[in-house]
């Protein structure tokens, strides 16, 4: 602990009671104020200490735990905000919101639940012994390893075991991605992205608070952190190196211009918006200029329809859940990229990112995809869904 002593014995607690007991008995109310005082306190030191990169500084918190970890983060703020503490003895333990942002890149900043251990030292004050994830909250990547960082023209790229050469790789996918989403979609949002590498499936996963098995096969997902849609919040582009590694160049490109262009959506992306339209969008922009036939782009669609199952509806939000379905997940998203080809084949591109707002402008999901279909493409839902399924069989040969 640096030199640092805890007070040992239970003579030092019982002496305080005795001589608080008058007052306002053990652990009244002035005493709990005090303790939260004085380790929120210690957590601004902590929080000043992480972003001027003072190591000395931040051991006078505590321990030294992951604090090289993110040496390398370029970091505009960092504070934590004490929600509560429980005191036991000369322990205790706080939660807190970690609020931080990344210079540069993100205009909201990120919000974490944080769980952190204190001790009281010799001098009375309170000291950090450990500090990680709060539950029910998701790992930030320095709680997995040490941080590197490849910035590239309209990226950056931060990794956990992974070369600079690999997060280079994404560096230079990610910025071809960035000015093929503005062609599509129009240049108003960041036109930059931040893209996150753990090691393995299981990083990726500890990232986003969910079992490992949730994103098996999943190449990569954006996740808006702040949850913030109309004020730009700070998306992460989080990958799966286990199933992104296997993919050839041109599905590594797709996938991380479909993910940008959820970035690029988010603030045009809400609760009216169907998954269907979100996610055949970002397909839709992603294999713009690929080459990929429906056929090759839509296999599992394809055996579908060829077998003459050619879907009664447009794909629910329940068809894209990671249940391990897999055939089902492909078919949603193969379904909601064919309907947003048919629209931009038939309609026109600009109309395609004309009916995207009008649905998600919808105050609601009720009538939203109907509204847009009448006024921007003058349609009906029947209508549509008919010409979708017919466009599924001349496409895909049913």
């Amino acid at each position: 602990m640096a030199g640092r002593r805890r007070a040992s014995g239970t003579w030092v607690v019982a002496a305080l009671c005795l001589l608080l007991v008058s007052l306002v008995g053990c652990g009244g109310r002035p005493a709990t104020d005090s303790a939260r005082a004085e380790v929120q306190s210690v957590l601004d030191a902590r929080a000043a200490a992480i972003l001027d990169r003072d190591q000395a500084a931040f051991l006078r918190t505590g321990d030294e735990g992951w604090f090289r970890n993110l040496r390398a983060l370029p970091l505009a703020d960092w504070s934590y905000r004490l929600t509560s503490l429980h005191r036991t003895g000369d322990t205790a333990t706080a939660e807190a919101e970690l609020r931080y942002r990344v210079r540069g890149y993100d205009r909201s900043p990120v919000s974490a639940g944080r769980t952190i251990d204190l001790s009281l030292d010799a001098g009375g004050g309170w000291y950090v012994e450990a500090e990680r994830p709060a539950k029910g909250s998701a790992e930030q990547l320095w709680d997995q390893g040490r941080v590197s960082v490849v910035r590239g023209e309209h990226s950056l790229v931060m990794g956990v075991g992974q070369s600079e050469a690999a997060l280079r790789r994404y560096a230079e996918l990610a910025d071809d991605a960035v000015p093929a989403v503005s062609q599509a979609w129009g240049t108003e949002w960041s036109r930059q992205v931040v893209v996150l590498v753990p090691k393995s499936l299981t990083g990726m996963a500890g990232l986003l608070g969910s079992p490992a098995s949730s994103y098996r096969g999943i190449a990569a997902v954006t996740t808006g952190e702040t949850g913030a849609p109309a004020d730009a919040p700070a998306d992460r582009i989080i990958v799966n190196p286990d199933a992104y590694g296997v993919l050839g160049a041109t599905g590594k490109q797709v996938v991380l211009t479909h993910e940008a262009t959820h970035v690029a959506t988010r603030a045009h992306t809400t609760a009216a918006t169907p998954l269907w339209l979100s996610e055949g969008y970002a397909d839709w922009v992603g294999y713009l200029g690929s080459g990929r036939s429906p056929s090759q782009a839509a296999p599992e669609l394809w055996h579908a329809v060829t077998e003459g199952r050619v879907p009664e509806a447009l794909p629910a939000d329940a068809d894209f859940g990671f249940t391990g379905d897999s055939g089902r997940l492909a078919r949603a998203y193969e379904g909601g990229w064919m309907a947003c080809r048919m629209i931009a084949e038939r309609w026109g591109e600009v109309r395609l990112v004309e009916f995207y707002r009008a649905v998600s402008a919808h105050e609601g999901r009720a009538g939203a995809v109907e509204g847009a279909l009448k006024d921007v493409l003058g349609t009906s839902l029947e209508e549509f869904t008919e010409e979708w399924r017919d466009y599924l069989r001349a496409r895909l040969g049913g």
